[in-house]
C-alpha cells in the first residue's frame, strides 16, 4: 500500500444472520483514504453507515475483503491485537457516547492517556475539557450531564491521543447549533493543525459539505464517491 494512504478497504462484505436468513448489510465495498483529507460518509438512515464506519476502527469483522489500516491488515487479527491498533491509532467519537458510568467525565478522557501510560495527563484532559467547554463539569459523571454535555466529553476523549485516524459516528447530532459550530471548528482543526485524517458519518449535508470528499452508500452499496466543492476550490 502506498505511503500516502492510512485506510483500504478491500471487496469489503458484511452479512449478519437473522431468522435463519441472511442480511447483506455491505456489499463489495472498496475505497481509499489519503492520510491527512477528511472524508463525509452519508447515505440514509439503515445504508450501512454505522456498520461500516466501525469495521473501518477495527471496533467489529467484515465477512470477507479486507480493511487496511496505517499498513496494518486487520482481518485476522485477535481481539487483543484490534484492541492495541485502536488505541495506538484511532479515535472514535460514538453516536451513544459509550462514557463509563461509573468515571466522572474527567477520568472517561483520562483512560486512553492512562492506557498509554502518557504524561501530565490531569493536565491534558483538563485543557481537553475546556475547548469543549466543559471545565466546570470535569468532576460531574455521564449521568449527571446532558446528551449534549455527554457528546462533547466523548470528543474531548477521542482527541486525547492525538489519534492518526478520527472517526465520528454523528458528531453534532446530539448538539445545539452554538455547540455544533464549536464542534465542527475543533474536529478540522484537529484535521489540520495535528494532520489526523477525519472519517464522518452524517446527516448533515452542510457538515459533509465541509470535508474534501463525500462517499454516498445506499442499501449497503456505494453509490457515488466525489470530492467535494471546498476539494476542487482548493485544487484549482
Amino acid at each position: 500500500m502506498q505511503d500516502t494512504i492510512i485506510l483500504d478497504v478491500i471487496n469489503v462484505y458484511k452479512t449478519y444472520k437473522s431468522a435463519g436468513k441472511s442480511l447483506n448489510v455491505l456489499q463489495d465495498i472498496n475505497f481509499s483514504i489519503d492520510k491527512g483529507s477528511s472524508i463525509a460518509i452519508t447515505g440514509p438512515s439503515g445504508s450501512g453507515k454505522t456498520t461500516l464506519l466501525g469495521l473501518c476502527a477495527g471496533l467489529d469483522k467484515s465477512t470477507s475483503g479486507k480493511v487496511i489500516l496505517n499498513n496494518i491488515d486487520l482481518t485476522n487479527l485477535s481481539e487483543d491485537e484490534l484492541a492495541a491498533v485502536r488505541n495506538q491509532n484511532i479515535g472514535f467519537i460514538f453516536q451513544n457516547f459509550q462514557l463509563m458510568p461509573t468515571l466522572t467525565a474527567l477520568e472517561n478522557v483520562m483512560v486512553p492517556l492512562e492506557l498509554r501510560r502518557e504524561k501530565n495527563i490531569k493536565s491534558v484532559a483538563l485543557d481537553l475539557l475546556d475547548k469543549v467547554g466543559l471545565a466546570d463539569r470535569s468532576h460531574h459523571y455521564p449521568v449527571q450531564l446532558s446528551g449534549g454535555e455527554q457528546q462533547r466529553v466523548s470528543l474531548a476523549r477521542a482527541f486525547s491521543t492525538k489519534p492518526a485516524i478520527l472517526f465520528a459516528d454523528e458528531p453534532t447530532g446530539n448538539l445545539d447549533g452554538e455547540t455544533s459550530v464549536k464542534i465542527e471548528q475543533l474536529l478540522f482543526d484537529l484535521n489540520t493543525q495535528a494532520g489526523t485524517t477525519l472519517v464522518i458519518v452524517t446527516h448533515d449535508l452542510e457538515l459533509a459539505s465541509k470535508t474534501n470528499r463525500i462517499i454516498k452508500i445506499r442499501n449497503g452499496n456505494i453509490i457515488s464517491d466525489e470530492p467535494t466543492e471546498k476539494a476542487l476550490k482548493t485544487i484549482v
